[in-house]
């Protein structure tokens, strides 16, 4: 760990056992997306123990803390995501979950954690500031995705939300340091459906029917050169069919197959260009050996895509806070979504990466993993960046 003096940082720190508690308590009782009724609770008692307004009924579980600035100014939203994965935890920890088939495995304890503790530090300067901060407490990153529905009910607006900055613990960095990402950070995802349609006939007469798995094959070995051929080779994508069914007996030529995969893209351009070809060759080459096909898209999260001057603001202010050693610069996106990235189509700001490993303490383990922990040390550093990041926006600029 890190040895900082900077006052944001102490002052973190000397509310860091109340921070480890309120992370227990979430950890303890994890929720799965659009069910955060505790969590949603539990986060209104700690607003209102702070003496922070908030408002709810939006996108179901959520909550949008307020806390307003003596003068008027600019409005910068921080963003923690609420819920859990449908996991056992297999930690022996005294916080372990307590509910069986339900564990925070992704951090989004710790960032609830980290957004009420940069709250706490907010309100007690509230006297001082000249703007207004929003709390976003955001329910189902992991599945429906509750961004979306909460900028649909109008967070990012009244006042206007000017800067949006969010974070998320990774085991890849050490407690007390960040990672920062220039420009596209994550991938959007599409889930692609098809539908090959065929002709039955008896498996001892195939050229009286149209074989819809013979044409299965040949699909799924030509989306491969979507990737190989059309993308351009600098910029990153996946086509991925994850699975597939069709056929009812072994003397039976199929009439049907279903394939089901998923699409990760860099950005716009791309992804438009991969479901385009995806559609022309499926219908194309079904239609070519005498049968249909169909594409099915449902869109998912969009892409990521951070503003370098907010990247900027989140580096000088680690620098400042943790030392240049601390801050390490991400040069590869990941094609892993986050939802977070609806936040900066609507407002610039950034989202960066925040270390939460400690090998001595056997804190090693990925997310999404039944053994997943946070080094709670990155509580305290998580919450004097974010304060930092409203502070230079407020103030500085």
């Amino acid at each position: 760990m890190m040895k900082t003096t900077h006052p944001l940082f102490l002052e973190a720190e000397s509310i860091n056992s109340w921070l480890v508690n309120v992370r227990r308590d979430f950890h303890r009782e994890p929720e799965l997306g659009m069910e955060e009724y505790q969590t949603q609770n539990k986060i209104i008692k700690y607003l209102k123990e702070m003496n922070i307004p908030y408002t709810i009924d939006i996108a179901n579980t959520a909550v949008v803390g307020i806390i307003e600035g003596s003068k008027r100014g600019k409005t910068v939203a921080l963003r923690a995501d609420m819920d859990a994965l449908p996991m056992e935890d297999y930690k022996t920890v005294d916080y372990k979950s307590t509910i069986k088939g339900k564990m925070h495995a992704c951090g989004h304890d710790a960032h609830m954690t980290i957004l009420l503790g940069a709250a706490k530090i907010l309100k007690k300067k509230e006297s001082n500031l000249k703007g207004t901060i929003k709390l976003l407490f955001q329910p189902a990153e992991e599945t429906l995705g509750g961004a979306k529905p909460m900028i649909e009910a109008g967070v990012m607006k009244n006042p206007k939300v000017d800067a949006v900055f969010g974070l998320h613990v990774t085991p890849e960095l050490s407690a007390g340091q960040i990672g920062v990402k220039y420009g596209q950070m994550n991938a959007s995802s599409d889930t692609i459906h098809i539908m090959i349609n065929g002709e039955s006939t008896h498996g001892a007469y195939p050229h009286g029917g149209i074989d819809a798995i013979v044409i299965a094959g040949h699909i799924i070995t030509a989306l491969q050169t979507i990737v190989s051929r059309n993308v351009d080779p600098r910029e990153s994508a996946v086509v991925t069919l994850g699975e597939i069914s069709g056929g009812t007996q072994g003397n039976i030529v199929a009439n049907r197959v279903l394939m089901k995969g998923t699409v990760r893209t860099l950005n716009p351009q791309s992804r438009d260009l991969v479901i385009e070809k995806t559609k022309k060759i499926i219908e194309n080459i079904a239609i070519s050996m005498g049968g249909s096909a169909e594409l099915q898209r449902s869109e998912g999260y969009a892409a990521l895509i951070n503003d370098d001057h907010y990247v900027d603001l989140v580096k000088e202010n680690a620098e400042e806070i943790l030392g240049i050693d601390n801050v390490n610069i991400i040069k590869s996106p990941s094609l892993g979504v986050e939802d977070f990235a609806y936040f900066l189509q609507e407002a610039p700001g950034a989202f960066y990466r925040l270390g939460c490993r400690n090998e001595d303490k056997g804190i090693i383990h990925e997310g999404h993993s039944n053994l997943f922990d946070v080094d709670e040390d990155c509580l305290p550093v998580g919450v004097a960046m974010q304060v930092k990041n409203v502070l230079s926006v407020l103030e500085g600029e």
